[in-house]
């Protein structure tokens, strides 16, 4: 069992992160593999659209680090980087949103 682990690695950046986010399947794709590792077969059963389209859509995710792999054997297998995803809104909220109170606690969490 092969884990992917570069995209955990590399820095997000907030314009890949917003792309990913933009799209409501991708949404829909993220939220089925929150928790779960699952397969393409899978994720398309789920959300009801065609593999290539699915596919399409866990690149743009993986590029944005937002997706895990695990290969077993002829099969990949999808789980949402839940950690990279954190550190995304975290991003976006000390950018967006430096005067609110989540920016300050964000910010006495990164000074410790």
């Amino acid at each position: 069992m092969d884990i992917d682990a570069s995209a955990s690695r590399n820095q997000t950046s907030p314009i890949a992160f917003a792309r990913a986010l933009a799209d409501p399947t991708r949404q829909q794709i993220m939220k089925l593999i929150c928790c779960k590792w699952l397969s393409v077969g899978e994720i398309v059963q789920a959300v009801g659209v065609r593999q290539p389209t699915v596919s399409h859509h866990l690149a743009v995710l993986r590029d944005a680090g937002l997706v895990s792999l695990r290969s077993e054997g002829k099969h990949t297998y999808y789980c949402l980087n839940q950690s990279m995803v954190a550190i995304c809104c975290s991003d976006l909220i000390q950018v967006l949103a430096p005067e609110s109170k989540s920016a300050s606690v964000l910010q006495d969490l990164s000074d410790e």
